[in-house]
């Protein structure tokens, strides 16, 4: 017996039709074998993709978007007021693929199939702002600068390769900037490089070392970071030590809570999941339990569990 009765597979067409050609084959046959009626959708343009997620989110039982972390974005933010949302499968069809490396989804597409088709059903927090949803996490500032700093040319030769390069030559371009945050009343002020608010764990491939991150714990985690030196490195790579003292970093502040606050002096562009979108100022939330996702693997979700 299927394991779902109905499910729609989604992606966008207007990628290398060889690569397409060979994704679709090695995961459509495989998601069949568990999805009774399954319909393959082919969308030539982002509002044609997120009118699909509308339209059909409702009405199935699993939805599969092969795409990287803005595909799933904008798929999140298309359903994310719909009042019944299907189970979501991430294929890891994009660069850094945060999101799915998060759910500890394989990155070979074969896989990947293989493995969510048969993953547990998480259902997981989502963080919204002003008119936007998130995932995996918001953020200003140096992330932001990073992400304009990625060259379309070299991401395409390069792929993951290219969001490290951007993000060195950001560093040394870094500029600071005045801010104030409050978190469920906690305010907290001074001058800043970059603000994460983090619901996801992954960004740029890489694991952010915040042990307390939990996306089924109803709130949200906020990394003010300071300066772009050696000894913010140093605290970054002791916090998921069981000995360290937040209290005593001096370039790296972290707070937890369900309504957040960020007001900057100078207006700074956002980037929620590896997408530029609005401005500061901005007021967070947490959304418990508003979205349901397929695991990837055992360690899904586990913040510091070995691969």
């Amino acid at each position: 017996m299927a394991r779902y009765e109905t499910g729609l597979f989604i992606y966008n067409g207007n990628e290398d039709s060889n690569v397409l050609e060979t994704n679709l084959s090695q995961t459509v046959p495989i998601l069949t074998q568990e999805v009774k009626e399954l319909k393959v959708l082919q969308t030539d343009s982002l509002d044609e993709f997120r009118e699909a997620c509308r339209n059909y989110g409702p009405e199935v039982d699993v939805l599969f978007i092969l795409g990287g972390d803005g595909t799933v974005h904008e798929g999140i933010n298309s359903m994310a007021d719909l009042e019944r949302r299907p189970v979501i499968g991430v294929l890891p069809g994009g660069t850094c693929n945060d999101f799915s490396r998060v759910l500890d989804t394989p990155q070979n597409m074969q896989q990947a199939a293989r493995a969510i088709i048969k993953g547990e059903e998480l259902t997981l927090d989502a963080g919204k702002t002003n008119n936007y949803y998130f995932i995996n996490f918001w953020g200003i500032g140096l992330v932001t600068q990073a992400s304009f700093n990625i060259d379309e040319d070299s991401k395409n030769r390069f792929g993951v390769l290219s969001y490290f390069m951007s993000a060195l030559k950001t560093m040394n371009e870094a500029t600071p900037f005045e801010f104030t945050v409050t978190v469920d009343g906690e305010k907290l002020e001074g001058e800043a490089i970059m603000i994460l608010v983090m619901n996801g764990q992954f960004i740029g491939t890489r694991r952010v070392p915040v042990p307390s991150i939990d996306l089924q714990d109803g709130l949200l985690d906020v990394l003010v970071v300071k300066n772009s030196n050696l000894k913010l490195f140093k605290e970054l790579m002791t916090m998921k030590r069981p000995w360290a003292n937040e209290e005593r970093f001096q370039e790296l502040h972290h707070l937890q809570g369900k309504q957040v606050k960020i007001e900057v002096d100078s207006s700074q562009e956002i980037d929620m999941d590896g997408e530029i979108k609005g401005e500061t100022p901005a007021d967070l939330e947490v959304l418990p339990d508003h979205f349901t996702f397929l695991s990837g693997g055992p360690n899904a979700l586990h913040a510091f569990s070995e691969k």
